[in-house]
């Protein structure tokens, strides 16, 4: 039987756009609501199919993190006094959301979870989020 859960988690970084013009071309910070669904099959002993907890852990590696482009010049220098998250393009909430997807996906393959993300958003500001769907 599939089962759907939910979970929204919240998180603080900071990212600019490399190749934007315009305010986010500076480096600036968010509070992101990322909204996860999940559908499969429960674990038939526990009848979880992935720990809220873990979703929460998964997502929270980005909390409190400067997320820039691999390309970005600032990298190097910024790495002189901080750890610098790095993404292959600019760190759009679009690219986010799939991002921390496939983290999921990878989480539930390693640990044999039988599940998908059939739904994830990324809230940018109050206004403004993208969706990933399958």
């Amino acid at each position: 039987m599939k089962t759907g859960i939910y979970k929204e988690v919240q998180i603080d970084t900071s990212h600019r756009l490399l190749h934007y013009q315009g305010k986010c071309a500076n480096l600036h910070g968010h509070r992101w609501k990322v909204e996860i669904w999940m559908e499969g099959e429960p674990d038939p002993s526990t009848q979880i199919l992935i720990d809220f907890a873990m979703i929460k852990r998964i997502v929270d590696k980005y909390d409190h993190q400067i997320i820039l482009n691999q390309d970005d010049p600032m990298v190097p220098r910024i790495r002189e006094f901080n750890p610098v998250i790095t993404t292959p393009g600019d760190p759009t909430s679009e690219l986010m959301a799939s991002i921390i997807r496939n983290d999921l996906y990878t989480y539930c393959r390693e640990h044999g979870i039988k599940a998908t993300v059939p739904k994830i958003r990324i809230w940018e500001s109050p206004t403004a989020f993208a969706e990933l769907s399958e």
